[in-house]
């Protein structure tokens, strides 16, 4: 009996409580980081030497060339980038980062997506990375777009057995813009966007998002001398139609639209060009009753587009 008792004097009795840190202690500290994010991890090394790789390797040249990498700064950006599709070749997160919702959905994305190195950098390099802007400990990098040659585009057309249908913007400067019009391309069946090299919008990421994920079935040309592209156009036999609001035509009477064409829209307010205006085969207006003076570009050229496909059918 005196050894039983022995035996129960080793046994703890009530003690005070701890306040529920074992409990905290218990709780889970949310979904396990991809491979990628965890160090001494195979796949965290192997990411790591694939972004240096990458980061010394010399961007090949297509025939439209490429354009330059970005980075989409900020948590929502970043979010609505890998939603919408818009291209991407590493994300980087900051060491100790507060692991919310939208970073969650951020690593999320882009492990389902696949080929998107994920990268763990100290704030200070992010700061140096982003120039000191509101980065929130993530930052995406864009790769450069590679841009089509004007050529490519006519020539697709050639392929399908269809008549060019093809949209160069001039003096066009705002991305959105651009992505709207890549959007309405891609809506009406039409074979691509041409943009000068020079002092107009790029394919960035706000185009990419813009375009609603278009963009990665709708080429866009880049043009040294938008001019010259469109000569080009028009000794290949494609009729060029420029859209001005004191256009010689109104759109609905304008007959080019049934073969092979480039639509030419101008930029908000100025409009075309002179030397542009003056290299267009017909320039057409667009009738407006309620009495505004201009369309932006993404709005003028989805109803040409729209005009264009409907006499195509």
């Amino acid at each position: 009996m005196a050894a039983n008792n022995r035996r129960m004097s080793g046994k703890k009795g009530a003690q005070v409580g701890s306040g529920g840190q074992r409990r905290k202690g218990l709780e889970g500290k949310g979904p396990t980081p991809p491979a990628e994010m965890r160090k001494k991890h195979k796949k965290n090394r192997i990411a790591t030497a694939k972004a240096k790789q990458a980061a010394r390797r010399p961007a090949p040249r297509g025939r439209g060339g490429k354009g330059t990498s970005e980075m989409v700064v900020g948590r929502n950006p970043v979010v609505e980038a890998l939603r919408e599709g818009v291209p991407a070749s590493t994300l980087y997160v900051q060491q100790f980062i507060d692991n919310d919702e939208r970073v969650r959905e951020a690593l999320q994305l882009a492990a389902d997506r696949g080929g998107i190195n994920l990268m763990e950098a100290p704030r200070p390099e992010l700061d140096r990375m982003t120039n000191g802007l509101n980065h929130q400990g993530l930052v995406l990098q864009v790769p450069p777009y590679e841009y089509a040659h004007p050529e490519d585009l006519a020539a697709a057309a050639a392929d399908a057995g269809e008549d060019p249908l093809i949209v160069a913007l001039d003096g066009v400067t705002d991305p959105r813009n651009l992505g709207a019009v890549v959007r309405s391309v891609s809506a009406f069946g039409g074979h691509g966007v041409v943009v000068p090299e020079r002092r107009a919008a790029g394919m960035t990421a706000g185009a990419w998002k813009t375009s609603a994920g278009t963009a990665a079935r709708t080429p866009v040309a880049r043009a040294t001398n938008l001019t010259r592209a469109l000569e080009a156009y028009k000794k290949a036999g494609i009729v060029v139609v420029g859209l001005a609001a004191d256009g010689e035509a109104e759109l609905g009477d304008l007959q080019a639209l049934d073969g092979p064409v480039v639509i030419v829209v101008g930029s908000e307010g100025k409009g075309l060009s002179r030397l542009v205006g003056e290299t267009c085969d017909f320039r057409v207006r667009i009738p407006m009753p309620g009495g505004a003076e201009s369309l932006n570009a993404g709005v003028a050229a989805g109803i040409v587009l729209y005009e264009a496909a409907g006499r195509r059918v």
